[in-house]
C-alpha cells in the first residue's frame, strides 16, 4: 500500500479554480466593466455591497476588488490596476488569506455590536503594508440592530485608507441606512450555457472527457451557482474515471431519463394510470427521486405552456432535440387550460411530497390525481354548462350548451294565461315575480355560445369580429387601430403592431383564439409593411363613398338649394319591399278625402 502521508491535501474544484482576476470571473460582465472603469479613472468608492445567490462569486469578487486596489507590481511601483500581477507580495498574501490590512469577517458567526467595536477600532490606524485596509464581511444582513448602528458614522465618513465590502444573500434585511451609504452590485445567476462551457474547461483541466449532456444536467442543478456547479462536478469525477457519461452523472444526481419523463406525462395526461404507475415505479427503483420526478413533470408544463404561447423558442438553437420535438407535438394537443391546470396540481403535488411521511406514495397520488383531472372539463365548458342550465330552469341539473332544444318540449309547454297573473305570483312587497314560461325563457335567454369547431374564422376581419362578439373590447380596439396584416391563413397570422399596441398582444390574441377556435393558432410580428389597419381601411371606404355621394346630381341640387349643406355620412340601405295591398275598397269617405 503506498504510503500517502506525504502526498499534498487535495483541494476542492471550488477552491482550485477560484478566480483571482476580472478576467476570469464568469458571468458578471456588468460588474466587471463598472468595477474596472472605475478603478482605471480612480474613482473608487469607500464602501461596497455585492448581493446574489450563494456561489455566483460574491466574496471572491471583494477579495479581486481588495487585490486590484493594493497591487504593487512586479517591480513594487505600480498603482491600483484591474489585472492585479499576482506575484507581488500584496496579491500573493490577500491570495492565501493572511494580509494584515485586509480583514475578513464573517457576519454569520459575529454579529454582535462588540465585534463591529472592535472592527471600528482599527480603522483610525494607516495599514502596515498595503495602499489600502479593506474590510471584507461576509453574510452582513447576519448582523442586530445595534452592530449596524454603530457602524454607521464610520461607513459613511471613513478615512481615506479604509475601503468596506459587504456581501450578503439577503439584501432585504440590511438597513436602508447603511444601503444608502454603499454602491450596490447585484451578481446575477451563471447562465446554463456558460456554466456547461465553465465545467468542460475545467475537466479538461482535470484530464477527465465529460458528456456534453452530462455537462448540462450538472448546470441544470447548480441553478446559477458556480461553486454548487464545481461540487457537483467534483462529486461526479470522485471515482476517478477517464471518461463522465450522462448515465453517471444522472445516477449521482437521482435524476430520471428526460424521454422518460416526457413518456410519464404523456400517459398521465392520456388517463393511463396504471401504465404510469408502472413507469413511475420502474424510474424509481433505477434511482430516480419521486421529488425529482415530479419536479421534472413541471418543468415539462412548463416548457409546453412556453411553446404554446411563443412558439418560436421551440426552433431556437440553444433548445435541445428531444424538447423541441416532443415538446411541439405534446404543446399542439393540450389546450391552454389543461396546461394550467396541471401545473397547479403538480406544484402542490411537489409540496404534499416533501411534507409526506412517504414519498412515494405522496407522488403516485400527485399522478393519479392529475390522471382523473385531465378528463375534466375545462372551466370555459363549465360554464357553458351553467348557463344551459339556467336557461332550462332546472339550475340543479347542468346541461351541456351544445345540447339543442326539444321542440317538442317547447310546443308541449302551455301558453301564459291572458289577464293579469294570479294572487300568489306578487312579491311581498306587492310587486310581480319575474317568471315566464319555458318557451319564454328560451326565446329571451342569451343564446349560448357555439363550439369551437363552429368558430373558425376564415380571414381577418372574421377573427376581429370574433373578439368583438366576444366581448373582448379592448383586444377589439387595438385589432382594430393599432395591427397591420402581413400574411392570413387559417391557423397562422403574420402582423405588424404599432408604437401603441401593447406587448402582449400576440401572445394574448393566439390564447383567446386557441380557446375559443380549439385549435392551434401561431400569431407572429413580421417587419413587414403590411395593410393599412381595418379601421383605417373602414374610414377610407367611408371617405370615398362620401365622395361618390358628392358626385350625384340630386345631392348637387339638394347642396345648391341649401347653401353650406354637407355629406358627413353614407348609409347604404336596402329597397324596402311594398306589400300588396290588394284591390282597392270603396270607402265612404274616399270623397272627402278626394
Amino acid at each position: 500500500m503506498a504510503d500517502t502521508a506525504d502526498s499534498p491535501e487535495y483541494r476542492v474544484l471550488a477552491r482550485k479554480y477560484r478566480p483571482s482576476s476580472f478576467e476570469t470571473l464568469i458571468g458578471q460582465d456588468a460588474l466587471v466593466r463598472t468595477l474596472s472603469n472605475a478603478i482605471e479613472m480612480g474613482r473608487v468608492a469607500h464602501a461596497f455591497i455585492l448581493t446574489g445567490v450563494r456561489g455566483v462569486g460574491k466574496t471572491t469578487t471583494a477579495r479581486i476588488i481588495a487585490r486590484a486596489l493594493n497591487c504593487v507590481g512586479s517591480d513594487g511601483k505600480g498603482g491600483p490596476t484591474v489585472d492585479p500581477c499576482g506575484v507581488c507580495d500584496n496579491c500573493v498574501s490577500i491570495r492565501d488569506d493572511r494580509h494584515v490590512d485586509v480583514f475578513e469577517m464573517d457576519a454569520a458567526s459575529r454579529t454582535g455590536v462588540d465585534d463591529v467595536r472592535e472592527l471600528i477600532e482599527g480603522v483610525r490606524y494607516r495599514p502596515v503594508s498595503a495602499r489600502y485596509k479593506v474590510y471584507i464581511i461576509d453574510e452582513v444582513h447576519m448582523l442586530s440592530r445595534n452592530a449596524f448602528n454603530a457602524l454607521l458614522k464610520t461607513l459613511e465618513e471613513p478615512p481615506e485608507h479604509v475601503k468596506f465590502i459587504f456581501a450578503t444573500t439577503e439584501i432585504r434585511k440590511v438597513p436602508v441606512t447603511v444601503l444608502s451609504r454603499c454602491q450596490r452590485f447585484d451578481l446575477r445567476r451563471v447562465e446554463m450555457e456558460r456554466l456547461a462551457e465553465h465545467f468542460k474547461w475545467v475537466a479538461g483541466q482535470e484530464g477527465v472527457l465529460v458528456d456534453d449532456h452530462a455537462l448540462h444536467l450538472i448546470a441544470r442543478a447548480a441553478d446559477g451557482s458556480v461553486r454548487d456547479g464545481l461540487s457537483l462536478l467534483d462529486q461526479a469525477l470522485a471515482p476517478r474515471t477517464d471518461k463522465l457519461d450522462v448515465e453517471a452523472v444522472r445516477n449521482m444526481l437521482g435524476l430520471a431519463d428526460r424521454a422518460q419523463v416526457y413518456d410519464l406525462f404523456d400517459q398521465v395526461m392520456a388517463g393511463d394510470i396504471a401504465g404510469a404507475l408502472d413507469r413511475f415505479d420502474t424510474m424509481y427503483h433505477d434511482g430516480a427521486d419521486p421529488l425529482v420526478v415530479l419536479q421534472d413533470i413541471l418543468d415539462v408544463v412548463y416548457w409546453l405552456t412556453r411553446i404554446k404561447t411563443a412558439p418560436t423558442v421551440a426552433d431556437a438553437a440553444y433548445t435541445p432535440e428531444l424538447e423541441r420535438t416532443r415538446g411541439k407535438e405534446m404543446a399542439t394537443n393540450l389546450s391552454m387550460p389543461t396546461l394550467t391546470r396541471a401545473w397547479q396540481l403538480m406544484l402542490k403535488g411537489v409540496g404534499e411530497v416533501q411534507s409526506a411521511p412517504n414519498a412515494v406514495q405522496a407522488a403516485q397520488m400527485a399522478l393519479v390525481r392529475l390522471a382523473h383531472a385531465s378528463a375534466l372539463p375545462s372551466p370555459a365548458a363549465l360554464v357553458r354548462q351553467l348557463t344551459g342550465a339556467a336557461s332550462s330552469g332546472d339550475p340543479a341539473t347542468p346541461v351541456p350548451s351544445s345540447a339543442p332544444h326539444s321542440e317538442a318540449s317547447q310546443s308541449e309547454s302551455p301558453p301564459p294565461p291572458p289577464g293579469p297573473p294570479p294572487p300568489d305570483s306578487a312579491t311581498p312587497g306587492g310587486g310581480p315575480i319575474a317568471s315566464a314560461s319555458p318557451a319564454l325563457a328560451t326565446a329571451e335567454s342569451a343564446p349560448a355560445d357555439p363550439e369551437p369547431s363552429t368558430l373558425q374564422p376564415d380571414n381577418f376581419k372574421a377573427v376581429v369580429d370574433l373578439f368583438r362578439k366576444r366581448r373582448e373590447m379592448i383586444l377589439y380596439s387595438h385589432l382594430q387601430s393599432s395591427v397591420h396584416l402581413v400574411r392570413f391563413a387559417p391557423g397562422r397570422i403574420e402582423v405588424r403592431p404599432t408604437a401603441d399596441a401593447p406587448r402582449d398582444l400576440v401572445n394574448r390574441i393566439s390564447a383567446f383564439l386557441g380557446e375559443w377556435t380549439g385549435r392551434r393558432w401561431v400569431v407572429t410580428v413580421s417587419g413587414e409593411t403590411g395593410e393599412e389597419t381595418l379601421g383605417d381601411q373602414a374610414r377610407a371606404e367611408e371617405q370615398r363613398l362620401i365622395d361618390e355621394a358628392e358626385s350625384d346630381d340630386l345631392v348637387r341640387a339638394v347642396k345648391d338649394a341649401f347653401p353650406g349643406a354637407a355629406v358627413t355620412k353614407v348609409t347604404n340601405r336596402e329597397p324596402a319591399e311594398i306589400p300588396d295591398a290588394g284591390p282597392l275598397e270603396d270607402d265612404d269617405d274616399s270623397d272627402d278625402e278626394d
